[in-house]
């Protein structure tokens, strides 16, 4: 569902809000930039998720890359924001761009059928409300991803919030490192969220980039290596990874989420 008021559009799906234009280059600035601008030369990406182009449109900021493959379940999606002339506005027109190859395709499938290898690849996947979407956080789907990275290859995932669902977002960590990613957690606060975490999983360690593409509009080196120093009340705490025969991540985002909307 879209809603529109005065200038500020958004989107929901099955009823979460996915983003509102008044800040959310904060969360795909956040999202995007910290992993691809660390890579040194990051021609081939890949995004899964993130059928609107507002992970694309940060992707096709940096002139290196060559090529964007965006892998999204949905064609009416990508068919909306490709078409809409305001929805394609907020995207920069970028599921049209010609480095752009658009794919509708269950990622858990068409990954296990790829053979291509990728520099950078981006998961703008919604939260694991569901166990549909919890697979494609498990240490198998992780273990898949890997087989898809270059050896200097850098993936970034979006992991819900480390300050209201605390075990969730480490559960996460703790499935990428499983998987055997080195892990990289942040965070940055995007109003209408609140405060977001991300992680960037690596074969080796991973350094905050010095430099960002020009036009960004949040963050700045600074900005950025503060994004991985987490405050007492986002500390990482025990978590046990999530496999598909667990799906231990749907369940604590449940049982936190139904805390923090039923107040208990």
């Amino acid at each position: 569902m879209l809603t529109r008021w005065k200038d500020d559009w958004r989107l929901f799906l099955n009823g979460s809000l996915q983003f509102s234009t008044m800040d959310e280059y904060r969360y795909h600035e956040a999202l995007v930039h910290p992993a691809l601008s660390a890579h040194g030369a990051p021609r081939q990406v890949l995004i899964l998720g993130g059928g609107d182009g507002l992970a694309a449109r940060e992707v096709l900021r940096d002139g290196r890359v060559e090529r964007v493959t965006l892998v999204d379940l949905d064609p009416l999606m990508t068919k909306l924001f490709s078409e809409h002339a305001e929805l394609s506005r907020l995207n920069g027109g970028a599921l049209r761009d010609p480095r752009m190859e658009v794919v509708n395709a269950d990622a858990y499938k068409w990954l296990q059928n790829s053979a291509r290898s990728f520099d950078v690849v981006i998961i703008d996947f919604p939260d694991p409300s569901n166990y549909a979407v919890g697979k494609l956080y498990t240490t198998a789907f992780y273990r898949l991803l890997t087989r898809r990275l270059a050896p200097d290859g850098l993936v970034s995932v979006q992991s819900t919030s480390p300050l209201f669902a605390r075990k969730t977002f480490w559960t996460v960590v703790a499935t990428m490192e499983a998987a055997g990613l080195a892990s990289s957690p942040y965070h940055a606060y995007v109003p209408s969220f609140g405060e977001w975490g991300f992680v960037i999983g690596s074969r080796g360690p991973y350094r905050v980039p010095e430099r960002f593409p020009p036009g960004l509009r949040y963050l700045t080196p600074a900005i950025a290596r503060g994004m991985f120093d987490f405050p007492a009340d986002m500390a990482r705490v025990p978590a046990e990874p999530n496999r598909l025969d667990t799906q231990v991540l749907v369940q604590n985002y449940e049982r936190e989420w139904a805390r923090i909307h039923h107040g208990g």
